[in-house]
C-alpha cells in the first residue's frame, strides 16, 4: 500500500500510514478490537484494509481513537464521543487554516514606515 517510489523507511514518519493491526492498535490503546470496530461503525475512523481484508490503523487514527476512549471512559456515550471528536478535529483544522491565511495575509501587506 505504500505510494509508488517510497520505501518502507519513508513510512515511519508518515502519520497516515496504516501500520498497526487491529490487535496491536487495541493493545496500544488499552481497549478491545470491538471498541475499534464500534468507532468504525460510528464513522469516526475508517481503517484501511490489507490485501487479506484485515484492518490497519494509522498513528493519526490511533490518536483519534484514544480521544474517543477518554470521553467514553468519562461516561460519554460512544455516539456522542464520536461526534465530539469529529467536531474537535474540524475545529483544529479550521484554526490551522485560519492561521495559515492570516500569515499569508500578513506577508502580502505592504510594509509602511512610521
Amino acid at each position: 500500500m505504500p505510494p509508488t517510489g517510497s520505501s518502507p523507511v519513508d513510512n515511519l514518519d508518515d502519520d497516515t500510514y496504516p501500520a498497526y493491526t487491529m490487535g496491536r492498535a487495541a493493545e496500544l490503546l488499552g481497549t478491545t478490537p470491538a471498541f475499534l470496530r464500534a468507532l468504525g461503525e460510528h464513522r469516526l475512523i475508517t481503517p484501511l484494509r490489507s490485501e487479506g481484508g484485515h484492518r490497519r490503523y494509522s498513528r493519526y487514527q490511533l490518536r483519534i481513537a484514544a480521544r474517543a476512549r477518554e470521553l467514553v471512559d468519562a461516561g460519554t456515550p460512544i455516539e456522542a464521543a464520536c461526534r465530539i471528536v469529529i467536531l474537535e478535529d474540524q475545529l483544529e483544522e479550521a484554526r490551522r487554516i485560519n492561521e495559515q491565511l492570516r500569515t499569508q495575509g500578513d506577508e502580502s501587506q505592504p510594509k509602511t514606515s512610521a
